[in-house]
């Protein structure tokens, strides 16, 4: 039996620039990079924003966190380093979710970007997933079904109630608050310039730290549940802190993770010693 209970991660993608072309501009002459700009200029006038919609990306990164049923970290990975390729990530994704016998996938908003974008590619790719399709199940027990827990476990609608509120600040708020290093260097809106620049090395560090972030807020929700106290909280903080140092020789985001940590301590340290209580790590 695996002891390998949780699955978190966080993918990053970018725009299909050929299938864009195809769909959106059939009957103009451009290049992939090209159609991406110019699919990116249109969402910008129309919306403001130049957000690609899922239906035209390729995930390009897939960081993974494995947890134990204890809420231990074991390990974390990207998928398919060094080549990186879109194909064998989302291979690689499923195989790896059966192989660990199928534990509970932990994001934040993954119900609404990352497995819907896993999904799309596993159709686009013919990987067949009837254990995650499982629709000739009970409603409750289907896998995607929203309030599945045990096989989806998404942070944001655990904690705005299924869509009650807007969590303002997504991840990176809720990292800050719980002292974590949170959005620091690169961003979701550089990464299609650095794939393009063949930086698919440094996507791939950034989507680490961000599910670094995902599994401490994962850590304090669980206290919130009455799953964990926040001693057992502080023990599992300590152990994961203890890995990275680690492996941080040889993972550079790492360092830069760790040096931004012990900036927030210290600005949080500040700030309760001025009113008078003590920081939790």
């Amino acid at each position: 039996m695996s002891d390998i209970h949780y699955l978190i991660f966080d993918i990053e993608t970018v725009g299909d620039g050929d299938l864009i072309r195809r769909v959106r501009f059939p009957d103009q002459a451009m290049t992939p990079r090209e159609a991406v700009q110019k699919y990116r200029r249109q969402l910008l006038e129309e919306s403001g924003r130049d957000i690609l919609p899922l239906t035209f990306v390729l995930p390009v990164s897939v960081a993974v966190a494995k947890v134990a049923e204890d809420f231990r970290l074991v390990d974390i990975l990207v998928l398919d380093a060094p080549e990186f390729r879109p194909q064998e990530i989302v291979r690689r994704f499923w195989q790896g979710w059966q192989h660990y016998e199928r534990p509970t996938f932990v994001t934040f908003n993954g119900r609404g970007y990352d497995l819907p974008v896993m999904e799309v590619s596993a159709f686009r790719f013919g990987i067949s997933l009837p254990a995650w399709f499982n629709v000739d199940s009970r409603s409750f027990e289907q896998c995607r079904n929203r309030y599945n827990h045990e096989a989806h476990l998404d942070l944001q609608d655990l904690l705005n109630n299924f869509g009650a509120f807007r969590m303002s600040g997504g991840l990176n708020l809720l990292a800050n608050l719980i002292h974590k290093p949170g959005k620091s260097g690169i961003d979701g809106s550089q990464v299609q310039e650095l794939y393009d620049q063949g930086r698919a090395d440094l996507i791939n560090d950034y989507c680490r730290c961000d599910v670094l972030d995902t599994y401490f807020v994962f850590l304090r929700t669980q206290v919130l549940l009455g799953r964990i106290t926040l001693q057992d909280e502080q023990a599992l903080v300590e152990h994961a802190r203890e890995m990275l140092e680690k492996q941080a020789p040889e993972h550079p985001a790492y360092q830069h993770y760790l040096k931004i940590w012990d900036q927030r301590l210290a600005e949080s340290v500040d700030v309760l010693t001025a009113i008078g209580r003590q920081p939790v790590a």
